[in-house]
């Protein structure tokens, strides 16, 4: 087998699978609780999917859960990257649309209005995969004005935490049998015509709910008394 061959196999077939396992068995012992999911709710019943908008930081406690949430569908790039991540989305239960702004883009906006019509949902990590940290890229606000599903924030927060400050996103991975809370913010709706000053509005305003919601979350650790409603 060549370099490049070898390359890719580690790519497409070890990692996706061995990530996934130890993934899998550590978030099995997370002791987790919803806050507000009737706004999920609430957006589902419009009857056109919705997307699921969260840091990259926090992506890993929501795996497992989100998991279970299907149909979901995830932009992934047409990368060697992309590749190992669309193996792992499929292993998930989840269907990976192949597309970026630089390759397949308007083809997949295309398929994911398609499927959000037939039921799916829509996960997107709003700063990834390379940030900078906290500021939303455009293609969540063009996502929801092409498809007119509704954006729910999605927030995480746990406990006990590593945090590896050495990436670019100071990444978080909850401790075995930490607390986890997954909270939704209300919907918001992103309407079809936006000029440019009314699309940088809109994208601000996600900013600033996930901003201020992920806050808030964190604090609840420093509270018994939400700690207990929460968790008993």
């Amino acid at each position: 087998m060549s370099k490049e061959g070898l390359k890719h196999f580690i790519y497409r077939r070890i990692i996706p699978r061995t990530g996934l396992a130890a993934v899998r068995l550590l978030s099995a012992t997370f002791r987790v609780r919803l806050m507000t999911p009737e706004n999920e709710q609430t957006a589902l019943k419009k009857g056109r999917g919705l997307i699921y908008a969260s840091w990259h930081q926090r992506f890993f406690p929501g795996i497992t859960f989100f998991s279970t949430q299907k149909p979901i569908a995830i932009i992934v790039s047409k990368s060697l990257d992309g590749e190992m991540i669309a193996r792992v989305v499929k292993s998930l239960g989840w269907l990976p649309v192949r597309g970026s702004s630089s390759r397949g883009g308007e083809e997949a906006l295309a398929e994911i209005k398609r499927l959000g019509t037939s039921g799916f949902r829509v996960g997107h990590i709003v700063d990834g995969p390379r940030g900078p940290f906290g500021v939303i890229k455009p293609g969540l606000i063009r996502i929801a004005q092409f498809t007119g599903m509704p954006i729910v924030p999605t927030i995480t927060s746990a406990r006990h935490r590593w945090v590896f400050s050495k990436s670019w996103d100071r990444f978080m991975v909850p401790k075995p049998f930490s607390r986890v809370i997954i909270r939704f913010a209300e919907p918001v709706y992103v309407p079809e015509d936006l000029d440019t000053r009314a699309f940088e509005e809109q994208r601000l305003k996600v900013e600033q709910i996930l901003t201020g919601l992920y806050a808030d979350t964190d604090r609840i650790w420093n509270d018994p008394a939400r700690i207990r409603a929460l968790f008993g």
